[in-house]
């Protein structure tokens, strides 16, 4: 039951909610407060000011990418409101010694805090995000789950409107011998098909076009996605792509950069 407070004689409803949620970011807000922004499925991105949430007790609880229990409240819906929060699992401490599937943690939460609507329930991205840090914490097969990365920001792309169409060619109408992206479009062209705009077309990662991965297809999946994030979202916003998402990329080029494996 949603608290009542009295106003002018009259009791009117005070807005809550209590979810689970992903912690996206939290920066600190006046003496000792922190305005943390954490993702739900009903409530999507959503902010609130967490007293305490820039004190030692709460710094490693407001970790990006945690999954804590969140309870909001305000005494208006489009108030900031209070937020408290409980840890439930914490991915960043399980992953310390390992400076990439950091950066995959911070690139994925910085996204979605910059790409993602206010309030905007995300009953999809929520779970395929929860999959993505579970499979970022618990992987020990080689960053094989920077596979699983790419096609999660595929799915993000998604989310917010924008989706590329790779089961088949733009021109041939096949749906096999992939090879290339219009960097237009998002529409995948079949290798041999793009004629004299070859040179100009973005790689398509043999993994999304059926065939096993190829370690060096890391790059260019990020590249990719990278470049739709780029100029279909965040030039939307009059911003850059997320410095964390650079780092992840930068990352990945340095450790599979012309890698063949």
């Amino acid at each position: 039951m949603m608290p009542r407070a009295i106003r002018s004689g009259i009791w009117i409803t005070m807005p809550e909610w209590a979810e689970e949620a992903l912690i996206l970011s939290a920066r600190p807000h006046g003496e000792s407060g922190a305005i943390v922004t954490v993702l739900t499925a009903d409530q999507g991105r959503h902010a609130g000011l967490v007293p305490g949430g820039a004190g030692s007790r709460l710094r490693g609880t407001l970790q990006p990418g945690n999954r804590v229990g969140a309870e909001w409240r305000a005494r208006l819906p489009e108030q900031l409101g209070q937020l408290k929060v409980e840890l439930i699992q914490s991915v960043s401490a399980m992953i310390l010694d390992d400076p990439l599937r950091l950066a995959g943690v911070a690139s994925a939460c910085a996204l979605m805090d910059g790409a993602l609507p206010e309030r905007d329930a995300q009953p999809g991205l929520y779970p395929a995000t929860v999959a993505l840090l579970d499979l970022i914490r618990m992987d020990d097969s080689g960053n094989r789950w920077v596979e699983g990365y790419i096609r999660w920001e595929l799915g993000l792309l998604r989310a917010v409107g924008f989706s590329l169409d790779l089961e088949s060619c733009a021109v041939t109408g096949v749906g096999d011998r992939l090879a290339h992206v219009s960097p237009k479009t998002g529409r995948a062209v079949a290798e041999g098909a793009a004629g004299d705009f070859a040179g100009r077309m973005l790689a398509l990662p043999r993994f999304l076009g059926g065939v096993s991965c190829n370690m060096h297809d890391f790059e260019a999946g990020l590249t990719l996605t990278g470049h739709f994030l780029e100029r279909r979202v965040f030039a939307a916003y009059h911003s850059d792509i997320p410095p964390q998402r650079r780092r992840l990329s930068d990352m990945v080029a340095g450790i599979y950069g012309g890698a063949q494996v």
